[in-house]
């Protein structure tokens, strides 16, 4: 199978490209702040336990979580619930990827919209 050839005026500049990058960067770090405070303390808690970000891909948001223990992996995974209704605050398409510290790290993933009715959130 070939690439379909674009001429290089229909391509994007370098220049162009790096300011793309640049400023997706600054959108994802400042979605992690203002996720952060959109949260309540014991979730707060819980997110300073573990390695977290958020990474954009293909026009969807996703929230990046690699767990270092097995207790920080398994509060969060009782959080997710509230992740995901917080996270719908952000972003209409969205995922949440949580690695445990066993299984070779293979992340656990979940859309947004895909949350299990008639969970309870935790009070905030």
């Amino acid at each position: 199978m070939t690439k379909p050839y674009l001429s290089p005026d229909d391509l994007p500049t370098y220049k162009t490209t790096q300011i793309s990058e640049l400023l997706l960067s600054q959108l994802e770090e400042v979605t992690k702040k203002r996720f952060f405070l959109a949260c309540n303390s014991m979730v707060r808690i819980l997110l300073s336990s573990c390695h977290w970000y958020f990474k954009v891909n293909s026009g969807i948001l996703m929230l990046i979580m690699v767990c270092h223990n097995i207790e920080s992996y398994q509060n969060i995974m009782t959080t997710v619930p509230y992740l995901a209704e917080t996270l719908k605050r952000f972003a209409n398409k969205a995922k949440i990827s949580i690695s445990s510290p066993v299984n070779n790290g293979i992340p656990w993933v979940i859309s947004i919209d895909k949350t299990w009715p008639g969970e309870e959130l935790p009070n905030t």
